[in-house]
């Protein structure tokens, strides 16, 4: 639906989120969040990955089209398919999950499934992931994870809204992080360097 890309776009309007949007890419014309960037304006494509090619086409096409347009950062979001990974993007692919990885997730696992998958659990919370994207869906690095209870009168509905709210937050908050240069790969794990302190004032 394109409502985290609007959340990027409303908070750097609003100087509360660091960067640019510089280009919008789906994997089939459906997406909602075409027609979003259409409106603001901003470069956007569909690069199916079912358009069939020789081994590697796709991989060449979406890693062309990032390359010129200067990306930096790539926020997966509502992108059902595995992103091909290369030495040349680690540490610079980022996706948001909607639950507490290594719990809830893996191939199969989006939208309300991930929620009744919650619920049916039995746990007592869910929350949001955010994490560098390797070459396996919903696994690799965990840059930060952000907690909602799960209640005795949830619906997959009701706790998608209230882990949504957090995703709002902690996608951004990832991002800035990036930004400032305060996340360091050390293994298979993230470590966020403090921040310089502020200089005093003359």
């Amino acid at each position: 639906s394109g409502r985290t890309l609007q959340n990027f776009l409303d908070r750097i309007v609003a100087a509360a989120m660091p960067g640019r949007v510089v280009d919008v890419i789906a994997s089939h014309s459906r997406s909602f969040g075409l027609e979003r960037a259409r409106r603001a304006g901003l470069p956007h494509a569909v690069i199916d990955p079912r358009a069939g090619g020789p081994p590697g086409a796709f991989r060449e096409r979406l890693h062309g089209r990032l390359r010129d347009q200067g990306v930096d950062l790539v926020l997966l979001s509502g992108y059902l398919v595995r992103f091909p990974m290369s030495p040349e993007w680690a540490g610079r692919v980022m996706n948001i999950h909607p639950a507490l990885l290594p719990g809830v997730g893996g191939r199969g696992f989006y939208g309300l499934r991930v929620h009744e998958a919650v619920l049916a659990s039995g746990a007592a919370e869910s929350g949001c992931t955010v994490h560098f994207v390797d070459d396996h869906y919903d696994h690799g690095p965990i840059i930060l994870q952000r907690r909602v209870p799960v209640r005795p009168d949830d619906t997959p509905e009701s706790l998608a809204a209230r882990v949504f709210a957090e995703e709002l937050e902690a996608y951004p908050e990832a991002v800035r992080l990036f930004a400032e240069g305060r996340l360091r790969l050390v293994g298979d794990r993230v470590v966020i360097v403090p921040a310089p302190p502020l200089e005093p004032e003359t």
